[in-house]
């Protein structure tokens, strides 16, 4: 059974910077890509970023290219989302996902497993 457990969300004025992390177990975790999902209260789950397998390609939403930085440490079957000049409108619960796939995807529902969440809220 996969699990996917992230951390790292918070509390940061707009500006700043958080770091999130996601370890993932259950299986063999650098044979697949991952993604990072938000959703704000009222809205739809919205892609954020995708990483292949490797960590060699990524792939942003246009709302936070050159904001957000997603890496992955696949010795210890962790990701990460580091995300820099955030913005009030970046408030969300963040969730990491997994795809049973080597590339890239960006919507929600080709995506295998989940994350629990983590909220970050930006204030103004």
């Amino acid at each position: 059974q996969v699990q996917l457990v992230e951390s790292g969300g918070g509390l940061v004025q707009a500006g700043g910077s958080l770091r999130l992390s996601c370890a993932a177990s259950g299986r063999t975790f650098s044979s697949y890509a991952m993604g990072w999902f938000r959703q704000a209260p009222g809205k739809e789950r919205e892609f954020v970023a995708a990483i292949s397998a490797s960590g060699g390609i990524t792939y942003y939403a246009d709302s936070v290219k050159g904001r957000f930085t997603f890496s992955r440490d696949n010795a210890k079957n962790t990701v990460y989302l580091q995300m820099s000049s955030l913005k009030p409108g970046d408030t969300a619960v963040y969730y990491c996902a997994e795809v049973l796939s080597l590339g890239l995807h960006r919507g929600a529902n080709e995506y295998d497993y989940w994350g629990q969440g983590t909220q970050v809220t930006v204030s103004s």
